[in-house]
């Protein structure tokens, strides 16, 4: 059982870890056992907005690091749900629908892949070096590695293409007249390949949070409305005998939260206090929905919140506990390298408790 929808249930499923809106099923980005992670960004394209309940792009975020074992593999699953079933419902939890269609990030040890949409229709490119960023924009050209195979065809009876000469997906799909939300997404597009290029060659885990911190840029929101929910970064290492790590924050606002370190190992504690509570009488699961609202945060959010009202209040406190915070990253930051070079091996009980460690550490200092 997806946001709305149904789908037919895989033989079997990979562990997940999962950074999503607590009112539906999907997630807005994660990962997987096997080192594969998956991130959505949404995107108005020519194609029309599907008003009726289908898939989310967050459902498809998930589906594709459940059944998935590869970037590759999550791809394949992805698009063949996408084409069978089609996006579609509101992706906000509130009575006006707020729909969108979806451009996605996957990567793995090995490679990875930029999957962007169009309805059910679909484009993919392989990255095979350097860096590579998404916003809310269609931005692959015609560097198309596999698409849809009625994609062409489609554009051209729609008369967004003479099928003659090259085809850029971004150019025959981008609608000619963006939403205001949409060339915001340019300058920040820019603004992410930009900051990625100017660390081009020694990309590290402490690189990536500070692009995701820059708020000048736009990457990071705290404002209109918006906010950075929840950010996460990756370390896929080549070799198989060394683990992946996953840093989440848990919190909004990557600029005043902690990421946190989790390793997929047997046995893992569960972290009661980043799940969102659960409702019986669901306005996200009651038709008509949306009619009423409820408090999802939980514990750890509730706390961060109080701590950033204080934070704003007294500023000469508030600055003390961001650096509190900051030095408690840089712990974690640092095991995880003595982990990945290999210098230290923790018990695989320390990897399972590790996430719970860091909550609850984080926890302590806002009381």
């Amino acid at each position: 059982q997806c946001t709305y929808l149904e789908v037919e249930q895989a033989e079997r499923t990979h562990a997940v870890v999962l950074s999503r809106p607590a009112w539906l099923w999907g997630a807005e980005m994660g990962a997987n056992e096997h080192g594969v992670c998956v991130g959505n960004e949404g995107v108005w394209t020519r194609e029309p907005l599907g008003q009726d309940e289908a898939l989310l792009g967050m459902d498809l975020v998930r589906l594709g690091l459940e059944r998935g074992s590869s970037a590759r593999e999550a791809l394949e699953v992805m698009t063949a749900l996408l084409e069978r079933y089609g996006q579609g419902g509101s992706c906000k939890e509130e009575p006006v629908p707020f729909v969108y269609h979806n451009t996605f990030l996957l990567a793995d040890r090995a490679e990875a892949w930029v999957l962007e949409t169009a309805g059910r229709y679909w484009a993919a490119q392989r990255i095979t070096e350097g860096s590579r960023n998404i916003s809310n924009q269609l931005s692959i050209g015609s560097e198309i590695t596999a698409e849809h195979a009625g994609l062409r065809q489609r554009a051209r009876s729609q008369g967004w293409w003479s099928g003659h000469g090259e085809f850029s997906f971004a150019q025959v799909f981008s609608l000619e007249q963006q939403p205001p939300r949409m060339e915001a997404a340019k300058a920040r597009f820019q603004a992410g390949r930009e900051l990625l290029r100017q660390h081009a060659g020694h990309i590290t885990a402490e690189t990536l949070m500070s692009i995701l911190r820059d708020k000048g840029s736009g990457i990071c929101v705290d404002s209109e409305g918006f906010r950075t929910a929840g950010s996460m970064v990756s370390v896929l290492p080549r070799d198989p005998a060394l683990p992946c790590v996953h840093f989440l924050t848990a919190t909004p606002d990557p600029s005043r939260s902690v990421f946190k370190p989790f390793v997929f190992v047997a046995g893992i504690k569960p972290v009661p206090q980043v799940r969102s509570p659960t409702f019986l009488q669901d306005p996200a699961k009651q038709i008509p929905r949306f009619q009423s609202s409820v408090d999802r945060r939980h514990e750890l959010y509730r706390r961060h919140q109080a701590a950033l009202e204080l934070m704003e209040q007294d500023q000469e406190r508030g600055q003390k506990l961001l650096e509190t915070l900051q030095e408690l990253e840089k712990q974690g930051l640092e095991g995880m390298k003595a982990l990945l070079e290999g210098t230290e091996t923790p018990h695989p009980e320390e990897l399972a408790d590790l996430f719970f460690d860091c909550v609850e550490a984080e926890l302590k200092f806002y009381t």
